[in-house]
């Protein structure tokens, strides 16, 4: 059988279209993260991050400026640790403020930062202290749902007939 020199450029084509392919699917699952700027990391408290997860955006404006770092649980307050990298080049007020927010109805899960008035700006290893924690979708319907039957067991006089 005789090769020609096609077959060597179809396949090296081909496999640089499943290299494309593969990257491309990692990028947007967020799971590859060809950032090779140095940060500084800061690390907060929240009470429930919902579905947050590693290598989610830290963003301010809409701009990436970050991302989370790690997860973990804190024995002693009970409550979930988030480190996140923020890039070197965008610094925050220490008293910035951050919040665990949505994109879109039912998307990922992303940390929002809201700059404060402080002079001094946060570096490597500050905690931040004010956060709010994720809206769960599940406890609004709970909360509503109580909030009706509430509503119907007092329109009613509380008494049967």
């Amino acid at each position: 059988m005789q090769h020609s020199k096609n077959d060597f450029w179809v396949g090296l084509f081909v496999l640089l279209g499943g290299a494309a392919l593969v990257f491309l699917a990692l990028q947007s699952a967020n799971l590859l993260n060809l950032n090779f700027r140095s940060g500084y990391t800061v690390t907060a408290r929240f009470d429930n991050i919902g579905g947050l997860k590693p290598k989610a955006a830290v963003r301010s404006a809409g701009v990436v400026v970050g991302r989370v770092q790690s997860i973990g649980f804190d024995d002693t307050t009970y409550q979930a640790r988030v480190t996140l990298e923020l890039e070197k080049r965008y610094v925050f007020p220490k008293d910035s403020s951050l919040k665990i927010l949505t994109s879109g109805l039912l998307g990922d899960q992303y940390i929002g930062i809201e700059p404060g008035a402080d002079e001094n700006n946060l570096a490597e290893g500050d905690m931040v202290t004010a956060t709010q924690s994720a809206v769960v979708l599940e406890n609004l319907i709970g909360q509503f749902l109580y909030g009706k039957a509430e509503e119907g067991a007092s329109s009613n006089g509380g008494t049967k007939k």
